[in-house]
């Protein structure tokens, strides 16, 4: 018998949205070169690869994020003990609501995230460059 999703994925975007500041793409295009906003890449390595980044964008993907926040983490990253603002993109803005309602939650702020994520980035105008893995 299958199992019972008791709170959806719709659920839980609607409360990281009531939760978190959202913002726009050409907001965050302002807002990209303040030495004090962090513009955080939630991506998957593949997609920053095929579609490229956001110049000067701090990559973390969804799957580290809390063990990159969190400073008694032995994965502990130092970029997220800084007083900064930190402002998360995904592919569509769904996983970067999810992530910095996480952020938020464990105690980072200020945190927003971008709505309509990197396509929304793109589509307003702003840089990208292309990004290639170290090679091995």
């Amino acid at each position: 018998m299958p199992q019972t999703i008791h709170t959806g994925i719709k659920s839980l975007l609607d409360a990281a949205n009531s939760a978190i500041e959202t913002i726009e793409a050409k907001d965050a295009i302002k807002l990209a070169n303040d030495p004090n906003v962090v513009i955080v890449d939630i991506r998957d390595p593949r997609e920053i690869e095929r579609d490229g980044r956001i110049p000067g964008a701090f990559p973390c993907t969804r799957g580290m994020l809390e063990f990159w926040i969190d400073p008694a983490s032995p994965y502990a990253k130092p970029i997220f003990q800084e007083d900064k603002k930190f402002v998360f993109h995904c592919a569509g803005g769904l996983r970067s609501a999810l992530a910095a309602k996480t952020a938020q939650d464990m105690g980072l702020k200020p945190v927003a995230h971008m709505g309509g994520g990197f396509a929304a980035w793109r589509d307003a105008g702003g840089p990208v460059e292309k990004w290639e893995p170290k090679k091995k």
